[in-house]
């Protein structure tokens, strides 16, 4: 079943969570024992990231760097198959503009089509670093609605060369982003919505949202969308509190705002345990209205907030 039709056929709002890939020599045990907690909320699908290299400038000892690039955690791929053989649900690996050319795109949807895996979220993705401008990597895509585009052909029977599938696979279903505070490249929401158009008039069946922490930011955002004839899922993607340094870092890394309520409870903490408190009671309390105001399915992000999304997905579902 495509994520797609988990989404509409959920007689109640869904739950989904976003994992990542292990990094780079440390193995599964860790990534299952999460997945393990939560399955008991009956999740319809789980989101696996992408992370492309990075370059690093090694020290050889006689004055000069050596530059190099690594993964951190490489096997996007190999872990959304695990995860689908090992638990059974859908899985959305994230396929990413930067960092990635069209080649090495190309190959990972002939690797996911293989493994059985026809769902992707197709994004942008962070920009690479040391790559201010975010300049696609040898000529690969710069925008996710470029990246859409590839994935439209492919599941069309082609590939990037023009040379036509013998035998046409299983064609992938996707969602995109989107952003209730809009993208920080966008000039204002309007321009952002209307990008979100384009990329639902190519074929997106749905859209997650960047995290935000103020519930009516979210629904105006949709109410907009609407207007502008936006009719897919628009789900809203939460994130628990669980540190105090979170108060600075969310706003800088995210470009989201904190709502002053918020603030407020969090600048009465004096150790991150009782920040991980006031994130999971604001957090339930988003939920609750979100739900109340029936949308159709919540996903978290559970970095570093398994404990957490726990404890609210106890509380809501």
């Amino acid at each position: 079943m495509r994520v797609i039709d988990c989404i509409n056929s959920s007689e109640k709002t869904a739950f989904s969570f976003e994992v990542l890939p292990p990094i780079k020599g440390t193995g599964t045990t860790r990534l299952f024992g999460s997945i393990d907690k939560l399955m008991e909320f009956d999740p319809k699908y789980i989101n696996i990231t992408t992370h492309h290299s990075e370059n690093v400038y090694v020290d050889m000892g006689d004055g000069l760097f050596k530059r190099s690039s690594i993964r951190r955690r490489p096997g996007t791929v190999a872990i959304a198959t695990a995860i689908h053989h090992r638990y059974g649900i859908p899985v959305v690996p994230h396929i990413l503009c930067n960092g990635y050319t069209l080649e090495e795109t190309e190959y990972v949807l002939i690797d996911l089509q293989l493994s059985g895996i026809t769902d992707i979220l197709v994004l942008q993705g962070d920009k690479v670093k040391d790559d201010k401008n975010g300049a696609p990597r040898q000529q690969g895509h710069t925008h996710a609605i470029d990246l859409q585009r590839q994935v439209n052909r492919f599941n069309e029977g082609f590939f990037l060369d023009g040379s036509q599938m013998k035998e046409r696979g299983a064609r992938f279903s996707y969602g995109v982003a989107c952003y209730p505070e809009k993208h920080e490249e966008a000039p204002n929401l309007d321009s952002d919505i209307a990008w979100l158009k384009r990329k639902v008039d190519e074929g997106a069946e749905y859209a997650v949202t960047q995290m935000f922490f103020d519930n009516e930011k979210y629904f105006e955002f949709v109410r907009r969308a609407r207007e502008a004839g936006i009719n897919v899922p628009i789900i809203p993607g939460i994130k628990p509190i669980y540190r105090l340094s979170q108060l600075n870092i969310l706003p800088k890394t995210f470009r989201v705002d904190l709502p002053d309520a918020l603030v407020t409870e969090m600048l009465k903490c004096k150790d991150d345990a009782s920040a991980v408190q006031v994130g999971r009671e604001w957090c339930t309390r988003q939920c609750r209205e979100l739900i109340a105001n029936g949308v159709p399915s919540i996903h978290f992000y559970t970095l570093n907030a398994v404990d957490s999304v726990c404890e609210i997905a106890k509380a809501i579902y």
